[in-house]
């Protein structure tokens, strides 16, 4: 008997995640369960601290961000056969819109990349340590070796 129906995959393109990737399917694969994959680009505003101010989002600067994650989506997603439909490309808080895909698409397992995280990094937290806080289903975190 399965042990999971529906896993849902978060990778972040600007990490080595392989072993996350790996994890993932290999899990859906031994429980026979559907893969998503999602991929959210932080819309944290951009500062300048030596002028003190917040530098306005560059909308082209954006939409060409959201569209090379796109094209990433869809090339990974072609290697581990998950239909474009469920491929979510997603902006704003990680933590919050991985759990919010997760919710809205019924996945039993989120799968996530961790670093490590020790002294003032383990204060403000991760991405995978907000998913873990906040999900309604179970999450691993695959350790992220740091370089």
């Amino acid at each position: 008997m399965a042990i999971y129906q529906h896993i849902l995959l978060a990778v972040d393109f600007f990490e080595a995640n392989d072993q996350v990737v790996y994890k993932a399917s290999q899990i859906a694969e031994q429980n026979n369960a559907k893969l998503s994959l999602v991929h959210v680009v932080d819309n944290l505003p951009i500062s300048d601290p030596a002028a003190d101010a917040i530098i306005p989002f560059d909308v082209e600067l954006t939409q060409e961000l959201m569209d090379t994650c796109k094209q990433r989506l869809i090339k990974l997603g072609e290697e581990l056969r998950v239909p474009v439909e469920r491929q979510y490309l997603e902006m704003g808080s990680p933590k919050m819109e991985i759990v919010r895909i997760a919710e809205e698409n019924q996945a039993d397992l989120i799968v996530v990349g961790s670093h490590g995280r020790h002294g003032l990094a383990l204060l403000l937290g991760s991405t995978a340590n907000g998913v873990l806080h906040h999900a309604k289903c179970d999450v691993l975190a695959v350790r992220l070796a740091d370089d």
